[in-house]
């Protein structure tokens, strides 16, 4: 392209202009009054080169453009998904942002790569959408939803943790409506020392044990155990969390699901660490104590400040 420079008018400096604003450059109203490539719009290009790492210039040449179309791309701007060369740009930095926050780890450097899309596809299975990495109006529209929760400095330095201390955690036992029912018996046996966990901590308890076929109705969540992935529930509508996968993101991801949920009462599918599927007796009441006592930590956590 051809360099836009210093006293040229017209749309390209219209459109050079209207770009720059929109990230907060200060141009004199006379200038964009006239479509001129003034002293004003001549500084914000100087500064947002600058800002960009860009070679010292006063000119919009082709490298500084496609930085400033890249800057002026918001969230659900354009279809995303793994291609060559990568998108990348301010959506797709924002995108990663909002991905690392609520639980599914990336890179954050504006570019699509293979990491970004496997947070994707984490990120669509944990709410229960198809999980094809292709991030279209519905993905961004799940996203844009816990947008109280990912936009909030605050909360980003503060993430979820667990395990939280005992009389907040009676709290939260005492308010949440939760169901949980399990498909196997390893899964069964954990669920039972969750429910015991649970009242020993607050006899109030609201957190109870249902059969997998029992109407959800009976909790506003209602999760189910299972140390298999082809388990019946596992369906397009449910969310599903491995914990193979989560790791100390394991209450964020909790609370990713139920947010993001329009339904009620939300489901969550929990996938149980997949090496306990073939334990051969090696699975023990220690195990199962660990993983139970982990799960309500993590619920908790993440449902401390759920609205139910």
């Amino acid at each position: 392209m051809e360099p836009i420079q210093k006293e040229q008018t017209g749309s390209a400096v219209e459109d050079v202009q209207a770009r720059l604003v929109s990230l907060g450059y200060e141009i004199d109203e006379a200038e964009t009054d006239q479509k001129c490539f003034g002293d004003t719009t001549e500084g914000a290009i100087v500064q947002f080169r600058e800002d960009q790492k860009l070679p010292f210039g006063n000119e919009v040449d082709a490298l500084t453009w496609s930085k400033l179309v890249d800057e002026t791309y918001s969230l659900g701007d354009r279809t995303l998904y793994l291609r060559l060369p990568n998108f990348h740009g301010r959506d797709v930095a924002t995108l990663q942002k909002a991905l690392n926050i609520l639980g599914f780890s990336c890179e954050h450097d504006g570019y699509f790569g293979p990491h970004t899309e496997a947070a994707v596809k984490q990120f669509q299975e944990n709410v229960g959408m198809m999980p094809d990495g292709m991030c279209f109006p519905d993905t961004f529209n799940a996203i844009l939803r816990m947008r109280h929760v990912w936009d909030d400095e605050r909360k980003a330095e503060a993430p979820l943790e667990h395990p939280m201390g005992f009389a907040r955690a009676v709290s939260v036992l005492d308010e949440i409506p939760l169901g949980l029912s399990a498909v196997d018996a390893i899964s069964r046996n954990v669920a039972a020392r969750i429910w015991n966990l649970a009242s020993a901590t607050n006899e109030n308890s609201k957190l109870i044990l249902m059969d997998e076929a029992e109407p959800a109705e009976k909790g506003n969540i209602k999760v189910l155990l299972t140390l298999t992935t082809a388990a019946p529930s596992r369906t397009v509508g449910i969310s599903f969390i491995s914990m193979d996968e989560v790791g100390k993101d394991f209450a964020r991801r909790l609370h990713t699901a139920a947010s993001s949920s329009r339904e009620t009462p939300v489901k969550i599918l929990l996938q149980l660490p997949t090496d306990k599927a073939n334990f051969e007796g090696s699975f023990t009441s220690n195990d199962a104590q660990m993983l139970a006592g982990l799960i309500l930590d993590g619920i908790c956590s993440a449902f401390a400040d759920f609205p139910l």
